[in-house]
């Protein structure tokens, strides 16, 4: 099994001091970062006592930390055969964009409705400013980074916290396959332009374009995944 963390280096109470987190929040996190970044690649399977030794934990937040994972679809919980990390088929990652685009396009309408001013719209600015600077120095995974700052901003900033839950568990279940085909896409140019026309009209308080900007932009874009995901015959992320 990957090791999660070297608890040598980084034990259990230390961490949870330094970060203010529960038990179980930490595994949650934890493992969770484990799947995202493909550490547990899909189909990866793993005992709860195994987890819990890695981690130097109780399989109580082990288990309870499962369970949130489960519920998230990240994974499945098998009697007597611990987790497995859900494999994602281009059928899966076509309902997650279709999900994706609606809810990110309503997010963006009701931040342009919401009328806030150029600095509390600054963290849309800024991952804007750092995707643009990413792709002249051509850092794809520092592009990726402000990417997902972008849209975690529009969503977090739309007013409508259970959209912003929604939106952002849809956006986990995508995140590796967004990983894989981050370097066998083009330079994502087009896509710094699309975001920054989103960004002006959220900043004019145009809800129309907003939202139509940005429901273009996703269509886009998940199609370009969906076409990838064949063109190089990845059966499953």
């Amino acid at each position: 099994m990957t090791e999660i963390v070297s608890l040598e280096k980084n034990p259990v109470s230390e961490i949870l001091e330094k970060t203010g987190y529960s038990r179980v929040e930490w595994v949650y996190k934890t493992i969770k970062h484990s799947i995202l970044n493909n550490d547990y690649y899909p189909g990866f399977q793993a005992l709860e006592p195994e987890l819990a030794k890695a981690l130097g934990v109780s399989r109580t937040p082990v288990r309870e930390a499962l369970i949130r994972l489960e519920n998230e679809r990240l994974i499945e919980l098998i009697p007597r055969r611990g987790m497995r990390v859900i494999p994602l088929v281009p059928s899966d990652m076509k309902e997650i964009y279709e999900l994706l685009t609606s809810l990110e396009s309503m997010a963006a309408e009701l931040l342009a409705k919401r009328s806030l001013s150029v600095e509390e719209l600054s963290p849309l600015s800024k991952s804007l400013n750092d995707m643009d600077r990413c792709l002249i120095e051509n850092d794809r995974t520092g592009w990726a980074e402000a990417d997902e700052r972008y849209h975690k901003a529009l969503l977090s900033l739309c007013g409508n916290k259970r959209l912003a839950t929604m939106a952002n568990t849809v956006r986990d279940q995508g995140h590796r396959a967004r990983l894989v085909t981050l370097r066998l896409r083009d330079k994502p140019t087009q896509s710094n332009e699309e975001h920054r026309k989103v960004y002006e009209a959220v900043v004019k308080g145009d809800w129309q374009a907003a939202r139509d900007l940005h429901y273009a932009h996703r269509s886009r874009t998940s199609q370009k995944l969906l076409e990838i995901l064949e063109e190089y015959k990845l059966p499953h992320l």
